[in-house]
């Protein structure tokens, strides 16, 4: 009887966070029309790669190294030797500049290096000659290519540089944990949708919902850090409506924060990861179409107190 009861009050409480994000003010008599979604659309390319199994810091050092005007790199931290060369040895090239966090400025500290001063600048991004970006869950460090579980993300894409390159300019400038909203949300990029988004500026929490909410047959999960109830909740829903919810979550994040035993608790098939070191992942996958990933863990810090990026793939 307790766990009905308690099964009650948790539908409940997830059916108004499920529409919690709904604005009823628009509800009136009006017709609802369907208007075709238009965005831009350009030729581009997508490889993902996964860590450790793939030479993650190869392709980002062959990455870097592409570059011939300029390289603007947001990295939490950076302790790859082979990755801090590379970087000296073109911004004696080119255009090259780096921000990180000021918890780790230690690592790489130079002229050309420009750090946060609160919350976390949490970001793994790199923009080359305005026309490609890298992104995903990796930190250029020992630990994030040869020991943690992450993916590492290479678009080429001239509207999505853009966006990373108007994020890269407001922190440069000394904007951070705020700024201006995503110019170009959406793009096609060789027949691939892609939607970007940054924190918190642009909510990220909101849009990984939207997506989840979407689901018809299954959501997949892989995520470092999972706190946020309100997308647990959806998770929850969805399950109730039969959609295949599970996922694995990094052993050590496993709190009393966290929402691993909330799930567990309500039959949702989640479990602890198995790596000696990190599963450090941040990814959701929704009806094996949409991938969901970046630097955002689905925390209310990666949603509202530090710097972070989110990319929204539609491709089986």
């Amino acid at each position: 009887m307790k766990k009905k009861i308690g099964i009650a009050v948790l539908v409940i409480l997830a059916f108004f966070g499920y529409y919690l994000d709904f604005d009823f003010s628009s509800l009136t008599s009006a017709v609802v029309v369907d208007v075709p979604e238009t965005y831009l659309s350009e030729t581009g390319s997508l490889e993902v790669i996964f860590c450790p199994h793939q030479d993650c810091e190869g392709a980002l050092l062959s990455f870097i190294d592409s570059a011939k005007e300029s390289l603007h790199c947001a990295f939490f931290e950076v302790d790859l030797d082979v990755i801090r060369n590379k970087l000296l040895e073109k911004q004696k090239e080119i255009d090259v500049k780096v921000i990180t966090d000021d918890g780790y400025l230690y690592e790489f500290n130079h002229s050309f290096v420009k750090v946060d001063r609160s919350g976390l600048m949490h970001n793994k991004f790199c923009v080359i000659d305005g026309v490609k970006v890298s992104s995903g869950s990796m930190n250029p460090t020992n630990n994030g290519a040869f020991k943690n579980n992450n993916n590492l993300v290479f678009i080429e894409s001239s509207v999505l540089a853009q966006n990373y390159e108007d994020e890269f300019a407001e922190m440069w400038n000394g904007t951070f944990k705020k700024g201006d909203s995503v110019q170009s949300s959406v793009v096609e990029v060789s027949g691939v949708k892609i939607e970007n988004y940054f924190c918190p500026e642009d909510n990220c929490a909101s849009h990984v919902k939207e997506v989840l909410r979407s689901a018809k047959k299954s959501i997949h999960f892989m995520t470092f850090s999972f706190t946020d109830d309100s997308i647990a909740n959806v998770l929850l829903l969805k399950d109730l409506e039969g959609v295949d919810v599970k996922g694995v979550m990094e052993a050590r994040q496993v709190s009393k924060y966290s929402v691993f035993e909330l799930l567990s608790y309500q039959g949702i098939d989640v479990v602890k990861d198995l790596n000696k070191a990190n599963m450090h992942h941040k990814v959701f996958i929704v009806d094996s179409s949409i991938v969901i990933t970046g630097s955002y863990n689905p925390t209310g810090n990666g949603n509202k107190g530090n710097d972070e990026n989110i990319l929204i793939i539609y491709s089986e």
